[in-house]
């Protein structure tokens, strides 16, 4: 009965954040909600029925989705800056993302008080996380497009996620003060920094660029042309560090630290996986990575028996509680739940098919994760999107046995240019 009431409570948690999401609920139907949780849960004090306390849980935290949403929306200072839009402003504000890199230009989230702005400008000079910034330019509120292939973009609510209610284009940016962010932030940036330049002194474009998509998930350098050569051919989840790049990392984390006693090895490995999440970007897809794997460390390290629909239940729940955006707005959030699913349970059919591949380079289990990942995510993808890569199962079964020694050496690579570039 404990799995039945965990799963309804989390998913009528998860429905009452996504209803909330598209739909104000007048205040007499969340009392009415509250109702029947309570009227089912008496029910179950005089009649010991698992049946009522499911439904009173089922309530209850539909309930709790509904206000969790409400208040997160609530809080948002969306309007504030409203009376300035199309004109010309100055500000300083703190960086408070990596800067996004791309081919023309640079993007910064600058942060003034409690307000995101989406700041676009030249490529140089550089800026950091946490640098003081003075912008000058015409403050926009962003506005919602069509895409190429027809298909609407809510980008409005894309960049609601992040808190981001404006955004300034060709922005003049000049540098003030550096150093205004998190300590442990911009430590792991500048980790991050060094060894990404430590791959380009080595590995030459755009080899170097495609090794740091594979181990952090940077790809701001491969040119638009490359990029959507990897999409065409189904193969984008390699360079955007994908669940799949985290899981092969955080099982080197798992496995070098057998040795440690049961605590030690428990608390470092739990600290390095969070650690890494944060230097990578700390996307939907990593986040839901990480937790996974800290939750898979855990039972192993304490002899439970580990349960992914659990842990991926525990991890979107965790998540749609920190921001409730992200469930109805947030694309990457949605494909990496829904591949999951499809790994959980549609790659052992295709695995049990493709018995006459060989096991050898884990060639079968690829085959029948890809194939039944594919066929799992490909109505989301054909109703958000509107392509299709029909070469996408071959060129993963490909590519995908090659991944974990391409991130190891590449790894190494990085992690020997510390001490020489011989």
């Amino acid at each position: 009965m404990r799995d039945k009431i965990f799963f309804y409570s989390l998913f009528s948690f998860l429905m009452g954040v996504l209803l909330r999401s598209f739909l104000v609920f007048p205040d007499y139907l969340l009392w009415a909600f509250g109702s029947i949780s309570l009227f089912f849960g008496c029910l179950y004090l005089f009649k010991k029925h698992s049946n009522f306390v499911i439904i009173s849980c089922s309530f209850l935290f539909l309930l709790l989705g509904i206000l969790r949403f409400h208040t997160y929306d609530e809080s948002k200072p969306k309007n504030i800056f409203d009376e300035y839009v199309g004109e010309e402003i100055t500000f300083k504000g703190i960086i408070e993302d990596e800067p996004d890199r791309r081919e023309n230009n640079q993007r910064l989230v600058v942060q003034e008080g409690d307000i995101k702005i989406l700041v676009s400008t030249e490529l140089y000079p550089e800026f950091l996380y946490g640098d003081e910034v003075s912008v000058t330019g015409t403050l926009q509120k962003p506005k919602n497009f069509t895409t190429d292939i027809g298909k609407d973009f809510n980008y409005i609510d894309y960049l609601g996620k992040d808190s981001i209610y404006y955004t300034i284009s060709f922005a003049d940016v000049e540098h003030v003060s550096s150093r205004n962010g998190n300590a442990i932030k911009s430590f792991l940036f500048k980790i991050k920094g060094r060894f990404l330049k430590n791959i380009e002194s080595i590995v030459k474009e755009p080899e170097s660029s495609l090794l740091s998509g594979l181990l952090l998930g940077v790809k701001s350098s491969l040119g638009e042309d490359l990029k959507q050569s990897f999409i065409n051919t189904g193969l984008v989840h390699i360079i955007v560090l994908s669940g799949y790049n985290v899981t092969i990392i955080a099982e080197a984390i798992m496995r070098s630290l057998y040795f440690l006693p049961f605590a030690a090895a428990t608390g470092l490995g739990i600290f390095s996986i969070i650690l890494f999440a944060l230097m990578a970007g700390g996307g939907s897809t990593i986040v839901r990575a990480s937790i996974m794997a800290i939750i898979a460390l855990v039972a192993r390290k304490t002899g439970n028996q580990y349960s992914i629909v659990r842990a991926l239940a525990i991890a979107g729940f965790l998540m749609v509680l920190q921001n409730p955006y992200i469930l109805y707005f947030d694309l990457s959030f949605q494909l990496s739940f829904i591949a999951t699913l499809g790994l959980i349970y549609m790659a052992p059919i295709f695995e049990n098919i493709f018995k006459f591949l060989p096991t050898k380079f884990g060639l079968r289990e690829i085959a029948g994760a890809t194939i039944g990942t594919q066929l799992f995510v490909l109505p989301f993808i054909l109703y958000k999107m509107g392509t299709l890569s029909i070469i996408a199962p071959i060129s993963n079964i490909l590519v995908l046995p090659m991944i974990p020694m391409t991130m190891f050496f590449g790894f190494l690579t990085g992690l020997l240019a510390f001490m020489s570039r011989f």
